[in-house]
């Protein structure tokens, strides 16, 4: 399906549903149920053309402008780095970005990835509220050696036998308990700590 960019007018909102559903269309597959209400369906509706319109920006950008220093890891010893990593991961949470599949990674490792990588990656810099979310998934499962991490340490039986049944060609490694456990105390979107947070932060 090819996309095409959508000139948008300040102007023209009687358009917005035509508008809306253009760039549905041409841009993402979505399902809306017939019994959304009027105004959860102009709510959604709000929420793709911010999306559309927003200024594209990294988490590394957003954490320094709240005021955050994020120091190369081979300045920080083990001490230093280990407590940097919780301030940006509840840094993270504050702008409603939520981490997974860490537990394979060290502090260390971690803390890595997250400033050379992850942290630059430019995005959508939409309104921030109790119901949005950007899950930053570390494993990116997008090279076979993502896959094996998944099944090795995360996946459960059910999904390695799935696994196993759709792509009988793959090796499936051996379970593993992950080396770090971490996961279990990051910070979730459903969580009232995060939920509530101030929409200024």
């Amino acid at each position: 399906m090819s996309k095409k960019p959508i000139a948008i007018e300040d102007d023209d909102n009687e358009d917005l549903p035509r508008r809306t559903e253009e760039f549905l269309d041409s841009s993402l597959l979505f399902f809306e149920s017939a019994e959304l209400s009027p105004a959860l369906r102009e709510q959604f509706r709000d929420y793709v053309l911010n999306y559309e319109n927003a200024e594209r920006v990294s988490p590394f950008t957003l954490l320094e402008q709240g005021g955050m220093t994020l120091p190369a890891p081979d300045t920080l010893d083990d001490t230093q780095l280990s407590a940097k990593l919780w301030e940006v991961i509840r840094g993270l949470a504050m702008l409603r970005m939520f981490l997974h599949s860490t537990d394979h990674l060290s502090d260390r490792e971690l803390y890595e990835d997250l400033w050379h990588d992850l942290l630059r990656e430019e995005g959508q810099a939409t309104p921030i509220d109790a119901d949005s979310a950007w899950h930053l998934d570390i494993l990116g499962y997008e090279s076979n050696e993502d896959n094996d991490l998944y099944l090795r340490y995360y996946a459960d039986e059910k999904t390695r036998q799935s696994w196993a049944k759709d792509w009988p060609d793959d090796v499936i490694p051996p379970h593993e308990t992950p080396p770090y456990d971490r996961d279990r105390h990051l910070p979730d979107r459903d969580q009232s700590e995060w939920r509530d947070f101030p929409r200024s932060c």
